[in-house]
Parts: C-alpha cells; sequence; structure tokens
C-alpha cells in the first residue's frame, strides 16, 4: 500500500508547488486557461490551476525607449537624418489589451513616428527644424498616445535627440558660422582699435593743454619778472632803452649758458657773438616803432606837418 501511495504523494507535491508562481515588481503575468484569457497577476505570490492554467506571457510594466532613426527632407531640400526617442509603458489596468491587440508594439510605434515626422519636416526649412524640434516632438507625442492608447500603451515622452544634415551642409554651415565669427571678431577689433585711438587722442590734447597753460604761466612769470627788473633799474637813475638792452644781454648769455650745459643738445644759436644781443634789442625796437606808426596810420592818425616860418612871415609883409 506504501509503495502505492508513494508515487501519487510524489506527483500531488510537485503539482502542488507548480500551482504557486511569483510575479516580479513591475512586471504583470497573462494567465491564460485552455488557451483562452483569465487572468492578469501583478507582483507577488500567486496560485493558478495546475496542468490547466498556464502563464501565457510576463509584461514588463516599466518605463521603455524605443530609438526611431528617420530619413526625411526639409522645406529646402535639404535631406537629414532624425533620431526620435519614444518613452511608452504598458498600462497597468490594460495589459490585456497590451498583449492580444498588438502583436508587435515597437513596429506599430515606428510607423506613425515615420508618419507624423514625414509630414511634420517637409513643412519647415534647417534652421526652423532645430529651433522647432520640441513641436516636433510634441506633434509625435500628440499621435501616438491617441493611437496606442487603445492598444494599452502610454506614451510618456517623445523626444527629436538628434538632427543631422547631409556632411556637405554641415561643411556649409560650418563656413557660414566661421565666416559670421570672424566678422564679429573683426568687428570687435577695429571698436577697439577706435577706442585706442580716441584714448590716445584725448591723452594728447590733454597734455597738449596742460602744456599751452603751463608755457602761458611761464610767460606770465616772466613777464612780471622782467617789468619787476625793469622797475628796479629805474629806481637807480636807468632809462628804460638801457635797462631793455640790459635784460635781452642778461637772458641772451642765460640762453647760452642752459644750451651749452646739456651734454645731448643739438641746438645751434645764431648769431652768438657778443654784439647779438645788442643787434636783437635794436631790430626789436625798430620793428616796435614801425609798427605803432602803421597802427596810427591805418587809424587815421595823421602825423602834421612841420609849419613853415618864413611863409607865415612873407605872408605878414
Amino acid at each position: 500500500m506504501s509503495l502505492f501511495l508513494a508515487p501519487i504523494i510524489f506527483f500531488g507535491l510537485i503539482i502542488l508547488f507548480a500551482s504557486f508562481f511569483v510575479v516580479k515588481q513591475e512586471t504583470a503575468a497573462i494567465i491564460e486557461r485552455f488557451g483562452k484569457f483569465q487572468a492578469v497577476k501583478h507582483s507577488g505570490l500567486h496560485l493558478k490551476w495546475p496542468i490547466i492554467d498556464q502563464i501565457a506571457k510576463r509584461l514588463n510594466l516599466r518605463i521603455q525607449q524605443l530609438d526611431v532613426m528617420i530619413d526625411t527632407k526639409t522645406l529646402d531640400n535639404v535631406f537629414i537624418k532624425m533620431k526620435i526617442s519614444v518613452q511608452y509603458q504598458v498600462i497597468r489596468t490594460q495589459v490585456g489589451d497590451a498583449y492580444y491587440r498588438l502583436e508587435n508594439p515597437e513596429n506599430q510605434i515606428t510607423s506613425y513616428v515615420f508618419d507624423v515626422v514625414r509630414a511634420e519636416v517637409p513643412k519647415l526649412k534647417l534652421d526652423d527644424v532645430f529651433v522647432k524640434k520640441d513641436d516636433i516632438a510634441i506633434a509625435v507625442k500628440g499621435e501616438l498616445q491617441e493611437a496606442m492608447q487603445s492598444y494599452g500603451y502610454d506614451i510618456i515622452k517623445a523626444l527629436v535627440t538628434d538632427i543631422d544634415p547631409d556632411e556637405q551642409v554641415k561643411h556649409a554651415m560650418n563656413r557660414i558660422n566661421a565666416a559670421e565669427r570672424e566678422k564679429t571678431a573683426a568687428e570687435y577689433e577695429s571698436e577697439a582699435q577706435r577706442i585706442r585711438i580716441v584714448a590716445v587722442a584725448r591723452a594728447e590734447a590733454e597734455s597738449k593743454k596742460l602744456q599751452g597753460q603751463g608755457i602761458a604761466d611761464q610767460r606770465r612769470e616772466i613777464a612780471k619778472g622782467l617789468e619787476e627788473s625793469v622797475r628796479m633799474l629805474n629806481n637807480v637813475e636807468i632809462n628804460s632803452h638801457e635797462a631793455s638792452a640790459l635784460i635781452v644781454v642778461t637772458q641772451h648769455y642765460d640762453t647760452l649758458h642752459s644750451v651749452g650745459s646739456s651734454n645731448r643738445s643739438n641746438l645751434v644759436l645764431l648769431p652768438n657773438s657778443p654784439t647779438a644781443a645788442s643787434n636783437m634789442l635794436n631790430d626789436l625796437v625798430v620793428a616796435m616803432t614801425a609798427a605803432n606808426t602803421v597802427g596810427e596810420v591805418s587809424k587815421g592818425n595823421y602825423p602834421k606837418p612841420p609849419k613853415d616860418h618864413n611863409h607865415d612871415t612873407n605872408n605878414n609883409l
């Protein structure tokens, strides 16, 4: 009797253990009974009828990503390759639809992505494709969401992850960008050069202004000194002509001394004879006298001719 029960108990234990099954986290198990859908089991320990119930499929409930490469053409006839990344997920409450209604979800998603992209990109120029890639992604997601939801799939996100134009177009774009950057650099360099020139000109103008003020102050002080010297000489009964001659001679020799004291001076003072100062003074006096005469004539103050005394005497006789 024990020999007869032993196999039964053994097979009974095998069947019992086969009735239990475990579903992992973020996974759903499709249970079929005699080939017909029976139930969906989520994560945890579950029990099924042995032999008659079978696990048909374990579906991944995590977010999955599908990368789709598309060749298309823009409005300005540029061929580009675009990479669209679609993130999708099986809806927990529609696991049966995801398994039974759609045999290959990736092919279905790829077809919809091709359809949307090839409808949207030809409306845009190449530059606009880069600018409006988010709009293209939104259009892809909207179309997929509407189409795939009835099959038990939720479209989480669609991303345009790469836009690759033709090689010749890329080289042309790089040349354009390089030319624009060189142009901008040249403009900045020109502006910097202009600023430097203006700064130098302003510095020179300020220097000339200060130099002019210094010369004016110097001449003013020299004039005051000369005036004081003439006044002092007049006090010792030296007339103005002699005082001026003495001052000119003194300045002449001071100039010769300052020129001779410099080792690097190339200045030659002509004439440099001892009588040069007095000759210079005489020439200056003559020039000033002539200038005063011309000024009087230009004002109409003609000098009166001397009276003829002989003519007056004859008239009296």
